[in-house]
């Protein structure tokens, strides 16, 4: 109909910190959840239970794990590379449908030779390169790279401590890429800022947590060691608006 707006495709890949996140992800209308421990170092690899149970209840979700043997930084020792392949490996026999990994060298390149021994393990599992991206010596000739090396897409905040704010780096990332990988914008997307961020870079795939609060259940709480029981978990809820805010909501 003349007149009418283009309807928008938009992708949610929710970083799924259990298998109750993945779950309410599915239920919210995520395509995909980048499942991870170690929330709090940044992401590390999920154990074999939570990626087979998470694999196991839900259906229609594309469940890709993290390979990130440790937090800290991506320059890794051929002991840690030995776990990574094998994490690699363990994905492919159970199902998994891709993973998000990341290397660099000491001086801050991405690192070719490694990056080839992991996408070689993967085989056609989907590859998504990490945030590494961002700690990158030249973010234009990295994104040169990881197209030369076959990856899917590239996890990136556009070199700021969030998307909205690297915005502008972003949406030069996808004019150079042209189609030949997918920058997929991450780190504080949300319901109200989405619209914008996609308008002004022109991604259709994003990366977030939508995640809150839940209350324990426990009724014994008398324990002396001071712990949180409380726990962050990913919202079906906040994931659906996430799915579903237009982007000619955009003032």
């Amino acid at each position: 109909m003349v007149g009418e707006d283009k309807e928008v495709k938009r992708i949610i890949e929710v970083c799924a910190n259990s298998v109750h996140s993945c779950v309410e992800a599915e239920v919210g209308g995520a395509v995909r959840a980048e499942l991870c421990a170690g929330i709090p170092e940044g992401g590390t690899t999920p154990s074999y239970g939570q990626m087979v149970t998470a694999r196991a209840k839900t259906s229609s979700l594309r469940i890709h794990a993290i390979i990130r043997p440790r937090g800290g930084d991506f320059l890794y020792t051929e002991v840690e590379i030995e776990a990574m392949l094998a994490d690699i490996r363990l994905c492919r026999r159970i199902g998994i449908d891709g993973i998000a990994t990341g290397c660099l060298t000491k001086e801050g390149e991405i690192d070719t030779g490694l990056l080839h021994r992991l996408k070689e393990a993967a085989g056609q599992l989907s590859f998504t390169f990490h945030r590494a991206f961002d700690a990158c010596r030249d973010p234009f000739d990295a994104l040169e790279k990881l197209i030369d090396a076959g990856c899917d897409r590239v996890l990136t905040s556009g070199r700021q401590p969030t998307a909205e704010a690297g915005a502008p780096l972003i949406a030069e990332l996808v004019k150079q890429a042209a189609g030949r990988i997918c920058i997929m914008p991450g780190s504080g997307i949300r319901p109200d800022n989405i619209a914008r961020i996609q308008a002004a870079t022109g991604t259709t795939e994003f990366h977030a947590s939508a995640r809150l609060s839940v209350p324990s259940e426990m009724e014994y709480d008398t324990s002396p060691i001071p712990v949180s029981y409380d726990r962050s978990q990913t919202n079906q809820h906040l994931v659906r608006h996430l799915v579903e805010t237009p982007v000619n909501l955009l003032s």
